[in-house]
């Protein structure tokens, strides 16, 4: 009777055995996932430590250079395709359908300014002789101001006028090859959005 009291102890101690083993590698286990997540989270407070703390003086960025300050599409110039024609800044800009500009580029205004507000183009031609007597390709007209009619062309010649001539022209005048990339973007309708 001891040999067969002695096998069933003998079981019942390998089993416990068993069971340590088991809980040993349950225990290890979350160590080591306890472990890589305090690895984890010292390395995220360590790359938060790192970052520059916020500054209240004006970032350095390209946003913040005169060029693109002088080269953002104005605030409230409207939406979808269009030209933008900013009389103060002598600027154009063509802005796609999505709102992004595709191109902005310096302009010499004309003698005649529209007002502020929404235009259509309402016709263009290839080649003209402008209000100003210079032959001009790429006119793109979309606004009359007291008998004068008002659009964006280039001069062949490649000049630009004089700001004071003392001549009523409404030729707002582009270098040949942003005169190329208006005569490109627009067709009659596209929206013209002048703004001071």
């Amino acid at each position: 009777m001891a040999g067969s009291s002695g096998g069933p102890a003998q079981s019942g101690g390998g089993s416990h055995g068993a069971g340590i083993a088991v809980t040993a590698l349950t225990a290890g286990a979350l160590a080591i996932i306890g472990f890589f997540a305090y690895q984890a989270s010292a390395a995220q407070d360590d790359a938060s430590a790192r970052k520059p703390p916020p500054s209240s003086s004006p970032s350095k960025d390209a946003k913040d250079s005169p060029k693109e300050r002088a080269e953002a599409l104005p605030a409230d110039s409207g939406n979808g395709k269009r030209v933008v024609y900013a009389l103060k800044r002598q600027r154009v800009w063509l802005v796609d359908k999505g709102d992004k500009v595709v191109r902005t580029f310096k302009v010499t205004p004309s003698a005649v300014n529209p007002p502020p507000g929404g235009y259509r183009v309402e016709s263009r031609a290839a080649h003209v002789t402008g209000s100003d007597g210079v032959p001009v390709e790429n006119v793109v007209r979309f606004a009359t101001v007291q008998g004068t009619t008002v659009g964006f062309s280039a001069a062949i010649d490649g000049t630009m006028p004089e700001r004071e001539t003392g001549q009523r022209t409404g030729g707002v005048r582009e270098s040949r090859p942003d005169g190329e990339a208006m005569w490109r973007f627009t067709m009659i309708g596209t929206k013209v959005v002048v703004v001071r």
